[in-house]
């Protein structure tokens, strides 16, 4: 007997502030760039290489959130919410590859040192700081999975590249210090690689089908062999679509003290309450179950079925 509990399908998913953020960022890189160009800053102009990596990055953010939209069918049962963590995971491996590039440049930067217009890269950097705290708010509210995460360390690296780009330019402005602008560069992309590393974790957690992070398994094991009626719990399987609901299935044999309906409602309940998980499927069995698998299949048609064990 199996039964799941009730459920809705529907999954809103961030479009909207995306757009907004992609649109924000579109437009102050042309600017950025060109900043960078003209002041000669390093930092400004990683900054700026950064910004347009996170635009394809956000656009691949948009479209995956838009793609999980679409209801599931045949061919897709759970739906497409699995192309976020796709997403997620393209943005994670970009983020990786641009911070090393941005460290050889700031290797370069650091044996030949270059003059840098410490004014017009204050100026730009001050621009770009204020964009990207308004995308950064506007994902900053949004929770949905590791998809938007991914966009949001896109933009948190490009906040703190504007930050280190002001800071670098203060400091050369000040006293001189043409190291400071390879030197911001490099400490950016050091706190950038620490979140990306754990996001490239838990994307690959999510297609391993691994557990949540936040869930105890033994303890929820545990709960479900300590519901009423039931002797044993075995096959429990938690796992998560697009690194946010979780789902659960499991067995549970019954001693039928309890009718197997009055079970699950238990079962299904104190998921709900202690866990926070509401898609489980719960499978009741007799305490016998495991011997009538064993068995010989009936014959069909007048033929025998195959042997238990015999991989027909």
């Amino acid at each position: 007997m199996t039964a799941n509990s009730p459920h809705p399908h529907t999954h809103g998913t961030p479009t909207r502030r995306l757009a907004w953020v992609l649109s924000l960022t579109v437009a102050y890189t042309a600017a950025e760039v060109t900043g960078g160009l003209l002041s000669r800053s390093l930092a400004l102009l990683a900054d700026a290489g950064h910004m347009m990596i996170d635009n394809l990055a956000l656009a691949l953010a948009l479209v995956a959130a838009w793609f999980a939209q679409r209801p599931p069918d045949p061919a897709r049962t759970y739906g497409y919410r699995r192309v976020e963590i796709l997403a997620a995971l393209a943005n994670g491996v970009t983020l990786v590859v641009v911070c090393l590039f941005i460290a050889w440049e700031a290797w370069e930067r650091f044996r030949e040192p270059a003059a840098v217009r410490a004014g017009l890269m204050a100026a730009v950097a001050a621009g770009g700081l204020a964009v990207n705290i308004v995308a950064a708010r506007i994902l900053r509210r949004t929770h949905h999975g590791l998809n938007v995460r991914a966009a949001y360390l896109h933009v948190l690296g490009d906040l703190l590249g504007s930050l280190g780009a002001l800071a670098a330019a203060g400091l050369i402005a000040l006293y001189g210090w043409a190291w400071a602008d390879p030197l911001a560069s490099v400490l950016i992309c050091i706190v950038i690689l620490f979140s990306t590393v754990r996001l490239l974790f838990d994307s690959i957690n999510v297609l391993m089908e691994g557990a949540p992070s936040h869930l105890d398994i033994e303890e929820i094991r545990r709960c479900l062999a300590g519901t009423a009626g039931v002797d044993d719990v075995h096959d429990l399987h938690v796992w998560s679509l697009a690194g946010g609901t979780p789902l659960l299935t499991a067995h549970l044999v019954v001693d039928h003290t309890i009718a197997p309906t009055e079970v699950v409602r238990q079962a299904g309940r104190a998921l709900h309450v202690r866990f926070g998980i509401v898609h489980s499927t719960l499978q009741v069995e007799p305490p016998d179950y495991n011997v009538f698998l064993n068995e010989p299949t009936p014959a069909v048609g007048g033929r025998p079925g195959p042997e238990p064990g015999s991989g027909s």
